[in-house]
């Protein structure tokens, strides 16, 4: 696990000392050490993190006549098994590291290699004589790659700010996806908060050329998406959750791979405790498995006590950190700044205390994320489902009346103010398009009709779905499970992952997680249904794949999801100062949202008129956000020692 940075200059416009500030700027990534790699065309920086070969594996990396050079993000699992076919190719090895294993691989297959490997990774290799630099992203956008280009430069890297210290790149607001922000907290496509930088998508490469002209030829390429589901062989539910487990116990014992400690993020939860369970049954009986879990001093929203029940249970050595509201809004700009982009979900801040928690013992943990992407685990798809059922008959009402219906459910005194809400996520306080009954109930803290006169900006009716909808629409013929699972593949579990990434590498540890080995997940996308969601719980397939390794009460726990007591702190009056932030009239978002609308908003929900918690949390992220990288006072720098006011 390391930080990549580089530029490519057509012009042979290459600054060596450039390139030393780009990859000191993510100097956090990689702790152990530094390297460079400049000709007249290109510069490429790596920082290192080591994981594997310690005291070989430095990058950038050569092959033996040095005409490729690579620098690398990530592992290679399978790394071991690629290497025999290559060295009876001819290749020579010179150490035992994963990075060399891609290396020799480009050499032998080209852009087919990113086919062979099974991992996490990004990486780009230089190849001297075409004077072309080969980019790559895994799968599932497990690592980072992000880029900009005005056709003469290329500028690359594992984290913007990285791509913001080349003088070429200027931070600026691309204020077109605020529809998208103000909508889901990030942007699902190739675009990004700042206009210009963009994400090379998971499951692509890239190619840029130095041309004969001097300009660069840029070109893309998919190799690998989601399967859609195929009609095959009858299978019965027995032999459908066997396979299931031995695909596990593999992707488990698979991501021990390491020459350094590693650990495990434990939630209590089946998905970091199956994780947990078979590592402790795989790794050495002398050699005990540390565990890390995050918690909060309010205890009716904090899983610790689950943890540290299983974590008795199978026996780990394990370790806790506990969370007040002081710690967390501290630390908010900070940790904003580690992730380049407004932070979506108040876990990230969680994220990161455990990731500093874990780093005092270990360098790499493994994680639960994943498996309910997979395997449909979030009760969002269960009360969808729901709600679609009933409202193709409670559709045949007039439109008048239920609309007449929904007016009284939003603002009728009658109800009690939580059975009220509750309604409001059901058919009968929405509309009745997938938009309404599923985006606007479980994702946008502001939905199309809460944006309509927020926004100074007038944008184009339905902006902030397009994404979604795009990937939704890719499964049209599959039924509603595979539909929703897919486009969530495809667009919140990359932002997941991208959280992951960012807040464990800010704090120099890596994270790996077993459930998306591309294997997996390929199985699992063609699971039946009936095997993901049964009996009103979700996962049934991968709860009965390992119940033997679990208690019965963490297999049948309700999923609690890693909730924070954002709305209760928020209400408190020590979020006096937040408010203050919040309402500035020179902050960054007075210039982009009508002002008086957001305080109207605060009042009402800190009388309790309403709960605005979600639509709070991503205009404060998104104040800090613009104030960090955008305004003279920020400058993009590092706010570790700039915190909010006390609010003790």
């Amino acid at each position: 696990m390391c930080g990549i940075a580089g530029f490519l200059s057509a012009n042979k416009n290459v600054d060596r000392d450039l390139i030393r500030s780009m990859t000191d700027r993510i100097a956090h990534r990689g702790p152990d050490g530094s390297g460079f790699f400049c000709d007249d065309f290109v510069a490429l920086g790596h920082r290192r993190l080591s994981i594997i070969d310690v005291a070989g594996g430095h990058q950038p990396m050569g092959n033996e006549d040095g005409r490729f050079q690579i620098i690398f993000n990530g592992e290679i699992f399978n790394h071991g098994q690629l290497r025999p076919a290559l060295e009876a190719a001819g290749h020579r090895y010179q150490t035992r590291c994963d990075t060399e294993t891609i290396i020799h691989s480009f050499e032998q297959y080209g852009e087919d290699c990113v086919t062979k490997y099974r991992g996490m990774f990004s990486f780009a290799i230089w190849d001297t004589e075409s004077r072309t630099l080969f980019c790559a992203r895994d799968r599932l956008g497990i690592k980072p790659f992000y880029y900009w280009t005005d056709g003469l430069t290329f500028v690359f890297g594992s984290e913007i700010k990285a791509l913001l210290m080349h003088p070429a790149v200027s931070a600026e607001f691309d204020e077109k996806n605020l529809p998208e922000y103000l909508a889901f907290g990030y942007l699902s496509g190739e675009e990004t908060m700042f206009r210009g930088i963009r994400k090379l998508m998971p499951g692509h490469t890239m190619n840029v050329q130095v041309t004969a002209s001097r300009t660069l030829a840029i070109s893309q390429k998919q190799y690998w998406d989601v399967p859609a589901p195929v009609a095959s062989a009858e299978k019965d539910d027995r032999a459908w959750i066997e396979e299931c487990r031995r695909r596990v116990d593999e992707t488990v014992e698979m991501r021990l791979m390491s020459d350094v400690p590693l650990g495990m993020f434990l939630s209590g939860g089946i998905d970091s405790s199956t994780i947990a369970a078979l590592m402790k049954r795989i790794v050495p009986s002398d050699q005990k498995i540390k565990t890390f879990s995050v918690g909060y001093r309010e205890v009716e929203y904090s899983e610790l006590g689950f943890a540290r029940e299983l974590a008795d249970e199978i026996g780990t050595n394990h370790h806790e950190v506990t969370l007040g509201m002081d710690e967390f809004f501290n630390q908010l700009p900070s940790l904003i700044w580690h992730e380049d982009e407004p932070i979506v979900w108040p876990s990230s801040v969680s994220l990161y205390f455990v990731s500093k928690l874990a780093s005092e013992e270990v360098k790499v943990v493994l994680t639960g994320e994943g498996a309910d992407e997979l395997f449909g685990g979030y009760g969002r798809y269960q009360y969808y489902a729901m709600n679609d059922k009933y409202a193709g008959v409670y559709g045949m009402l007039p439109g008048v009346l239920r609309k007449g219906i929904r007016n009284l459910v939003a603002g009728s005194s009658l109800l009690p103010a939580d059975l009220r809400r509750k309604a409001q996520h059901t058919f009968v306080g929405r509309e009745l398009s997938f938009e309404s009954l599923f985006l606007d109930n479980f994702y946008s803290a502001f939905s199309t009709e809460d944006q309509q006169g927020l926004t100074k900006q007038h944008f184009q009716a339905g902006s902030a779905y397009a994404e979604y909808m795009g990937y939704r629409n890719k499964r049209a013929n599959a039924d509603p499970l595979t539909q929703l699972l897919y486009a969530d593949q495809k667009t919140y579990l990359v932002e997941l992952l991208m959280k992951q990434d960012q807040m464990s590498m800010a704090c120099s540890i890596e994270s790996r997680v077993p459930f998306l080995d591309h294997p997996l997940v390929e199985f699992a996308a063609q699971v039946p249904a009936h095997l993901k969601i049964r009996e009103g719980k979700g996962k049934y397939i991968l709860r009965k794949a390992v119940e033997d390794l679990l208690p019965q009460n963490t297999l049948t726990r309700k999923k609690m999801g890693f909730p924070t007591p954002l709305k209760n702190w928020l209400l408190d009056p020590r979020a006096n100062a937040l408010y203050t932030k919040l309402q500035e009239p020179d902050g960054f978002i007075a210039s982009y949202l009508d002002m008086g609308r957001v305080k109207t908003m605060i009042e009402q929900h800190r009388n309790r008129t309403i709960d605005a918690t979600d639509r709070i949390w991503r205009l404060l992220n998104l104040q800090y956000w613009g104030e960090i990288f955008l305004t003279a006072r920020g400058q993009g720098q590092d706010h570790s020692a700039r915190v909010l006011e006390p609010v003790r």
